[in-house]
Formats: structure tokens, C-alpha cells, sequence
């Protein structure tokens, strides 16, 4: 059951990304260009295009990284891979992987439970696609912008395991249920490293605004979190590591094992059904690739500091300028993305796949143990490098220079207090806030206004 603070968070998140809608270049473009439409008509166009990128881009890094896999393993194996569909290169492999699943007949076991096996593959792919929704892909373009940003979006993403558990239950086979059963296990133990190193970037940054983290990583790759001490470099690829696990992809895909299981949780499914679990399984690789990005390596930074000088030169605002600054913003983020995605394709081509012993042995024994240290090591930073050279950083600007500028509480009252209370005095209590002027960092960052929180 959804606590009533993280309700009232999420409506309240809903209602201001209405709002940035309705207040949107492209509502006003479609006005003036079709005056006849109205607002009314013009939010429902906007909708319209807004949902069509979004299924552009469900469908478009499945599509990518489905080929690139084929052809990555191919050359780790000393092979080609695809050479005939779509030209030399083998291009349009996945489009024809999709028309052929298309094509294959939509069946379910006779014993199995109907309801629960037609649902749980929309639950996995919802979820992994829900994730996206809290993730900013540039400078102020997220969908729901939010202060606890990077706890909904791990929230959001980890319901996809009650569809595989799911899936595995209501199959009616022995080898479904065994993969179901060892993905419960498997998530339930790795989401202790996963949240306690997803938590160390934010002790760094004292926000879970996934905005505000990346605008601290601002001035070049000497300043992004990764670098920032030698516990959160350790944490970034205890990161990525448990995050190979939470996508079940190899050494940890012990939820399908095809040499053991068949198949997994989804050895009864076919057709589109069973590629839905793969469409949420590259999504989720992406996701959680993005978010490495995000958390330590400086986001939609290129860390040159150049380039990221010419990059907030360009005017911002929301005219043209202000739109190719975010889009190229975007494609650095992507292409970042891309990069890690691609070393997960990697390591699943050449390690061995463990046994599920040996699996939650590696979490409980070490990944647990390692992921607390590091978390306390973090913590303890910069009370160690304010007792020896009396600063909180190493190199580069404080943070607090390279975050935006926030409305924040500045003074306090004294509170009511029940002997007051009793004794006929009265009290109130007032907090008073003011707009704080944004303090930029000597290589400069992308400039917004802080708003408040």
C-alpha cells in the first residue's frame, strides 16, 4: 500500500508536469499554427506527438541493442553475425526478429492461469518503462520532475520482478516456477547493494534531484562523482555490477538458464508475450545504464571543459538555440549510455554463468558487506579532509558553487512550546525564505532558475 507522502509527492508531481505542458513550446506552436484547434485541441495534439516519441523510443533502443548483440557475440565468438537482412551490416535483423514474433501464434498452457499469465509480461514492460518516466535526458527535460527523483524511479523499476514471480507462478511448469522463484530471491537480496551504492552519489550531493546531481558534476570529468574519492569510484562498479544482476543478464541470468531451466519464467510463452520480456529487459539495461551515468559520471557533461563552455554559451530559453543546446545535451547522455550498455553486451558474451548458490553467496557474503564500507566511507569523507586540509574536496569547486540556486529555509523562530502554552504565554513559529543568487562554477554550468522545494 502506496504511503499518503508519496501520493500527495506523486500527484503533486503530476500536476506541475500538466502544467509544464500546458505551458510548452510545442502547445503554443500548435496555436499558432491551428488557431481553429483551441487549447482544448492543441494539448490533445501535443499528447498525441508526446506519446508517439514515447513509443518511438520504447521500440527504438530494443530495436539498437537487439542487433548490436547479435553482433557483438558474433565477434566474440569469431563469427559475423547478421550479414543479409537489411545490407551488409544486417541492420534490419531486429525489425524482421519483430515481424516474425508477430506472426507466431499466442498460446497459454491449459492448466496454467489465464489472467495471470496474459498480464504479468505487460507488468514487466510497464514497469521498466515507467522507470523513464522520473530520468532527465538533458537539462530541465524530465517528465515528472521530482526532489526524490532517483527513489520513485528504483521504486517504479523493481515491480518488474512481481511480474516475473508472476510469470513463473502462474505458468503451471516446474521449470517456470523454479525461475520464478530464484528471481525473487536473487532481487530481493541484490536491492540492499543496489540502494545502498545508488545512496552514495546522493550523500555526495545532498539531493536525490537527479538534475541537481548532474549540474554538480559541471566543469569537467575531474568533478564528476566517480572521481570525486576513492569510495565512490569503488561504488560505481559495485554498481554496475549488482545492476547486471537486477537485469538478469549474465553471470546473474539464473532466472532463465536455459542450460538448466529450458527457458525460466518464461519457457511457456511465445509471441509477442515472450518479447515483451525482452523489450523490458534491454529498457531496463538502458535505464540503469543512464542512471550510472547520471549518478557518477557527469551526466550530459562531456567533462572537457571546453566543450562544455561552448555548450552553456548557447542561448538558452525556449527558442532554438535553447532546443539544440538540450538536444545535443542529450545525445552526450545517450551516447554515454550506449557505451556502458555496450559493456554489458560484452560481459555477457564472455563470463560463464553461475550457479544460483554461488550467486547469492557473491551478494549476501560480499556485495552486502563491501557496498556498507563504502557508504560509511563516503560519510566519513570530508569530515577526514576537513581535519587535514580544510576543505571538503580534493580539486575542482565546492558543491555547493555548482548547484543551482534553490529557495531554502534561512531563519527560524523560536516554536510554541506547551509550558508556554500552560502558562498563558503565547509563541508561533515562522520560517522565512529567501531566493539564494545562483553561485557558478569558474568552468560554468547550464544556467536555470531554481524553483522551490
Amino acid at each position: 500500500m502506496i504511503s499518503p507522502v508519496l501520493a500527495k509527492t506523486l500527484s503533486d508531481g503530476l500536476n506541475e508536469s500538466t502544467d509544464s505542458l500546458h505551458g510548452s513550446g510545442l502547445v503554443e506552436w500548435i496555436l499558432q499554427a491551428f488557431p481553429l484547434l483551441g487549447t482544448g485541441g492543441a494539448l490533445l495534439l501535443a499528447a498525441v506527438i508526446h506519446t508517439a516519441l514515447v513509443g518511438l523510443f520504447f521500440g527504438l533502443p530494443a530495436f539498437i541493442f537487439i542487433w548490436a548483440e547479435r553482433k557483438v557475440a558474433g565477434r566474440i565468438q569469431d563469427r559475423l553475425g547478421p550479414t543479409r537482412t537489411g545490407g551488409r551490416f544486417g541492420w534490419l535483423q531486429s525489425l524482421a526478429d519483430g515481424v516474425k514474433l508477430i506472426q507466431k501464434e499466442d498460446l497459454a498452457p491449459e492448466a496454467a492461469d489465464h489472467l495471470l499469465f496474459r498480464v504479468s509480461p505487460y507488468i514487466v514492460v510497464v514497469a521498466a518503462f515507467s522507470a523513464f518516466i522520473f530520468v532527465p535526458f538533458s537539462d530541465g527535460w524530465t517528465a515528472v520532475s521530482m526532489d526524490i527523483g532517483l527513489f520513485v524511479a528504483l521504486a517504479v523499476l523493481s515491480l518488474e520482478v512481481l511480474g516475473i514471480v508472476l510469470a513463473g507462478y502462474s505458468s503451471a511448469s516446474k521449470w517456470s516456477l523454479f525461475g520464478g522463484m530464484r528471481e525473487a530471491a536473487q532481487m530481493v537480496s541484490y536491492e540492499v547493494p543496489l540502494g545502498l551504492t545508488a545512496v552514495i552519489p546522493v550523500v555526495i550531493a545532498g539531493t536525490m534531484n537527479l538534475n541537481d546531481i548532474v549540474s554538480m558534476q559541471s566543469g569537467g570529468f575531474w568533478n564528476w562523482f566517480l572521481l570525486h574519492d576513492p569510495f565512490a569510484f569503488c561504488a560505481f562498479f559495485l554498481f554496475f555490477t549488482v545492476t547486471l544482476a537486477s537485469n538478469k543478464r549474465a553471470p546473474f541470468d539464473l532466472a532463465e538458464a536455459e542450460s538448466e531451466l529450458v527457458g525460466g519464467f518464461h519457457t511457456e510463452y511465445s509471441g509477442m508475450r515472450w518479447s515483451f520480456f525482452f523489450l523490458a529487459e534491454y529498457a531496463a539495461m538502458f535505464f540503469v545504464s543512464m542512471l550510472a551515468v547520471l549518478l557518477f559520471l557527469g551526466g550530459w557533461w562531456t567533462g572537457l571543459p571546453v566543450l562544455d563552455q561552448a555548450l552553456v554559451a548557447l542561448p538558452g530559453g525556449a527558442g532554438a538555440w535553447g532546443y539544440l543546446s538540450r538536444v545535443i545535451a542529450m545525445v552526450i547522455l545517450l551516447s554515454k549510455t550506449g557505451l556502458l550498455v555496450f559493456v554489458q553486451i560484452w560481459i555477457r558474451w564472455t563470463l560463464p554463468r553461475l550457479r544460483i548458490d554461488q550467486v547469492m553467496t557473491t551478494c549476501l557474503k560480499y556485495l552486502v558487506p563491501i557496498s556498507c564500507f563504502l557508504f560509511l566511507g563516503v560519510v566519513t569523507w570530508p569530515l577526514i579532509l576537513l581535519s587535514t586540509i580544510q576543505s571538503s574536496t580534493l580539486w575542482g569547486a565546492p558543491l555547493g558553487e555548482r548547484v543551482p540556486a534553490s529557495t531554502r529555509p534561512v531563519e527560524m523562530e523560536q516554536q510554541t512550546h506547551p509550558l508556554n502554552e500552560r502558562s498563558g504565554s503565547t509563541g508561533h513559529s515562522k520560517m522565512e525564505t529567501e531566493t539564494v543568487t545562483p553561485l557558478v562554477a569558474n568552468s560554468g554550468t547550464l544556467h536555470r532558475t531554481g524553483g522551490e522545494r
